[in-house]
């Protein structure tokens, strides 16, 4: 599945703010979900197995290092929880790993707008919204727009905005 994203990542320690937010704009709460996100070493963009309690894919993205808004343009496989450690197995041996994402995610969606709230092992607490278009209807303006409406309404500071992914932060120490 090919998916375009625009998304941006805070460090955040409001959570439950957050959550209060979310509650005013009905979202719907996915659950909490353990993600151990394996890195593989790829020549471009980002190659990752999430092993997770509700979400198990295998994800290539490439992305811009930006704070704020920034489109992904992502591929994304299902993996079954039974394959992931074939797989995992197969790309370790393969490619070898970069870097592990350890983290727990709290999943919530308005529309087409996935919103977690992470606990990231090393790094600390985060919000990530990912204003996501399935199917090339909604264009990459249209998905900034509701990423910038998010921002306001959890009340974030420009300065909390990370311009790179938990691996990348966790490599640079």
């Amino acid at each position: 599945m090919n998916v375009l994203n625009v998304e941006f990542k805070a460090r955040c320690n409001k959570h439950e703010s957050i959550k209060e937010v979310l509650h005013q704009l009905n979202a719907r709460y996915v659950g909490e979900d353990h993600q151990v996100d394996t890195y593989f070493n790829v020549e471009k963009g980002r190659l990752k197995l999430r092993e997770g309690t509700i979400e198990r894919n295998l994800i290539y993205y490439e992305r811009a290092n930006q704070a704020g808004p920034k489109a992904s343009h992502i591929q994304l496989v299902s993996v079954p929880e039974a394959q992931n450690m074939d797989l995992k197995a197969l790309l370790t041996a393969s490619l070898g790993i970069k870097v592990v994402v350890d983290k727990v995610r709290h999943i919530y969606f308005v529309d087409n707008i996935k919103i977690h709230l992470d606990t990231v092992q090393e790094l600390g607490s985060f919000v990530e919204v990912e204003a996501i278009d399935q199917d090339g209807t909604l264009g990459q303006e249209y998905l900034k727009n509701q990423c910038d409406d998010l921002f306001k309404r959890f009340a974030l500071a420009t300065a909390s905005l990370a311009s790179r992914s938990y691996s990348d932060m966790l490599l640079d120490g």
